[in-house]
């Protein structure tokens, strides 16, 4: 197993290389300069101006010695300074907007797994009557909506019908609800419907008609049998779930006045921030291997046949 582990990790480096490789071609490659002004109407920068900006940038060297200094500087935790916001680095920023991120993903995949297994389940033990059907339709409408739309529903619903809950900011737990349950629509719809096919491949299996043949009651059949073994696929889905929604979502953080990460990368993006749109992408391809290591190392936990 530690072998199988450092195997892993090493093989995380060329990944981040090669990912932060395409990133920056794909940037440069990209019409338009971040030299550019934001504001739509704005007036050009001189041509001198531009020079000295490029020159204080690091723009006016060739790319490859551009990608060089970044790799030193990243491998020291320094992505640079943010061309959109001058007066911050983009390590100040990440420092203050990632565990708020991570922390709001961390609440909206608990929901989810917790919820979407439960719902799965239910959808799987009764297949094809009224509680499968109520199942299978609450994991669509989280698949098939989108979450700005849910989140201004939300909004309408729980604080000006039923005002149970603020529109928005981040000071107390009462806060947080609103957005942590509108992240976690769309995993929860995906966890279910997955759940669901699992355990109903696993219930129709050889083994499951020998315990239940044996006189086995149906709960120890359902918990111990059927639900460990159809958790495979449902585990292999959290790596990238989480890490999707645990580096940032832009339009519930914009829409609930959350100080997380999302809105700043989205921003970076109109305005051709270089550090910070590498930055982010490097966080999340390395947050995505660590968490597909871990799914894999789970394996193990969950089926004692996998081993590595």
């Amino acid at each position: 197993m530690f072998r199988y582990i450092v195997y892993r990790l090493l093989w995380l480096v060329p990944t981040v290389l090669a990912m932060a490789l395409v990133t920056f071609l794909v940037m440069h490659a990209t019409p338009g300069s971040p030299l550019d002004p934001v504001a739509e109407g704005a007036n050009p920068l001189s041509p001198d101006a531009q020079k000295n900006l490029a020159a204080a940038y690091g723009l006016d060297k060739p790319l490859w010695e551009q990608f060089s200094i970044f790799l030193v500087k990243a491998v020291q935790g320094d992505f640079g300074q943010s061309f959109v916001y001058k007066t911050r680095t983009v390590s100040e920023i990440l420092k203050e907007t990632f565990p708020t991120s991570l922390f709001l993903g961390s609440m909206a995949l608990g929901i989810a797994v917790t919820c979407g297994i439960t719902l799965g389940v239910l959808a799987a033990v009764y297949q094809n009557r009224s509680w499968d059907y109520v199942c299978v339709s609450m994991a669509t409408l989280g698949v098939s909506v989108p979450n700005f739309v849910l989140a201004v529903f939300l909004i309408v619903l729980f604080s000006f019908v039923i005002p149970l809950f603020p529109t928005g900011g981040w000071g107390s737990p009462r806060d947080w609800v609103l957005p942590a349950v509108t992240l976690a629509l769309a995993p929860l719809g995906i966890i279910a419907r997955f759940t669901r096919s699992s355990m109903i491949e696993v219930i129709r299996s050889d083994y499951i008609r020998t315990a239940r043949a044996k006189g086995l009651a149906e709960q120890p059949v359902i918990l111990k049998h059927v639900f460990k073994n159809a958790l495979i696929p449902v585990v292999t889905l959290l790596g990238p779930l989480f890490a999707a929604v645990g580096t940032g979502s832009f339009f519930v953080e914009s829409i609930f006045r959350v100080p997380g990460m999302g809105r700043f990368f989205v921003l970076s993006m109109t305005g051709r921030d270089y550090p910070m749109i590498m930055a982010v992408v490097l966080i999340y391809g390395v947050f995505l291997a660590v968490m597909n290591l871990l799914v894999d190392l789970t394996y193990g936990f969950i089926d004692p046949r996998i081993r590595y």
